[in-house]
């Protein structure tokens, strides 16, 4: 779930009392509540970004930033959290001693064409990293080589359509990998010239090209628990 803040927000500064006390004027895209809105009034403040980053800094939670806003990201589940390592794991191990490097959710991103900077849950960045200009702390890295993210019932619609958008407009990213959450299911949208075409694998393992490696789905959705 994501948030839209209102002109008062100061990270870790809003009461949970306030959290749902109005919606947004425009549509929030994974969102609920406003935080800190004024009902008197309709202008809200625009943060740039470098305001983002600074107010990331001091924030608990991570943000989404996009056009001036910002919004909360939900935490995931322990479901959510234990398949997000799995990727990782298994692409750490398919790309060791290879010039490619595996980022947990820790990692900003941005998108320069749109100026979405967010968190993917998974994320390669093969070569050297390129850094994000506006972030004087070096913190935000502008050329992904793939991309994941493990859905949920409050972010799927966002991830498979307008993030999914953002992502494709990124020029160094080649694929981008949706790992769905009720069912043991794949898609992966790979880059062809000017084009996007997606692949969805339910079974055997889903083949990554740009990075030459393949995502067995018996590990990804591996569950050592299960059985106790």
């Amino acid at each position: 779930m994501s948030t839209r803040f209102g002109p008062s927000w100061r990270a870790s500064a809003t009461p949970s009392s306030a959290r749902d006390a109005e919606r947004p004027e425009a549509p929030a895209r994974r969102g609920a509540a406003c935080y800190g809105c004024c009902v008197a009034e309709p202008a809200r403040q625009k943060y740039s970004f470098q305001d983002y980053v600074a107010l990331e800094a001091m924030s608990p939670v991570k943000h989404e930033f996009l056009g001036g806003h910002v919004w909360a990201m939900a935490g995931g589940t322990p479901e959510h959290a234990a398949v997000a390592v799995n990727v990782s794991t298994l692409l750490s191990v398919a790309l060791r001693g290879r010039p490619c490097r595996v980022y947990s959710s820790d990692l900003r991103i941005r998108v320069m064409a749109t100026g979405l900077g967010t968190y993917p849950d998974v994320t390669v960045v093969c070569g050297s990293p390129q850094f994000d200009l506006q972030d004087a702390n070096g913190h935000t890295v502008v050329n992904p080589t793939v991309v994941v993210e493990i859905l949920s019932p409050s972010t799927e619609d966002y991830d498979r359509g307008e993030k999914l958008a953002h992502y494709q407009r990124i020029d160094s990213l080649e694929e981008i990998v949706l790992v769905a959450h009720s069912e043991r299911r794949v898609h992966v949208w790979r880059r062809q010239g000017a084009t996007w075409v997606e692949q969805i694998f339910s079974s055997g393992a889903a083949n990554l090209e740009s990075v030459s490696c393949t995502l067995p789905l018996d590990e990804i959705y591996r569950d050592p628990l299960a059985a106790v």
